[in-house]
């Protein structure tokens, strides 16, 4: 009986061992992003663990999902080296370009396609830290830039600033040229006194 009680407890600490492990690694992707078709574009995904990190144990492992389907499959593997997809959808399409020494899984997607449309997600694992929940990046490839509402909000702030930015300078310029002509007059002034006197 006592055995079991043992087995037990060790279980019970493993369990939480195991879940201030998960709470330990913090993975940070951005929710959305838009690619436009025949370009390139960067997954960014970065991390922090509470373990050292290491070229040797660190792994960072990308899947995806298309648009319409339940299930991800993962096409993208980066422990030590480089073990990008060799055949399928993004064989030719997925390079490293992150640096697990500085926190960064990050990939990127050259060409991108409009079959490439759909949910990525970067798992990340630092033993004995490894990750609870994937970071997800849903992925819109169009075939033009579409302006979002922060973009336009930019684009008003900025034109706005522009506007006043081109009064100011007009005014000044007016205050100058009014001003030269103010001294001229004067100087002109100065003289017609001078004759007359003479």
């Amino acid at each position: 009986m006592s055995r079991i009680w043992i087995y037990l407890f060790s279980a019970l600490c493993a369990l939480v061992s195991g879940i201030y492990q998960v709470k330990g690694m913090e993975v940070l992707t951005s929710s959305e992003l838009e690619a436009v078709n025949g370009t390139n574009v960067r997954l960014k995904c970065t991390f922090k663990s509470t373990h050292p990190l290491s070229e040797v144990k660190t792994s960072v492992s990308w899947s995806f999902q298309p648009l319409g389907k339940t299930t991800a499959e993962m096409f993208f593997h980066y422990q030590e080296s480089v073990y990008p997809p060799t055949n399928g959808l993004f064989k030719d399409h997925a390079v490293w370009s992150g640096d697990v020494m500085n926190g960064d899984g990050s990939i990127t997607l050259q060409d991108v396609q409009f079959n490439f449309n759909g949910t990525y997600s970067c798992q990340v694992r630092n033993p004995p830290d490894i990750q609870g929940f994937a970071s997800e990046i849903s992925l819109r490839v169009v075939q033009k830039v579409s302006f979002s509402e922060i973009g336009i909000l930019a684009i008003a702030v900025g034109g706005s600033i522009g506007f006043i930015l081109l009064i100011l300078i007009i005014y000044i310029i007016v205050r100058v040229f009014r001003r030269q002509d103010n001294d001229m007059g004067v100087e002109m002034e100065d003289h017609r006194s001078k004759d007359q006197v003479l």
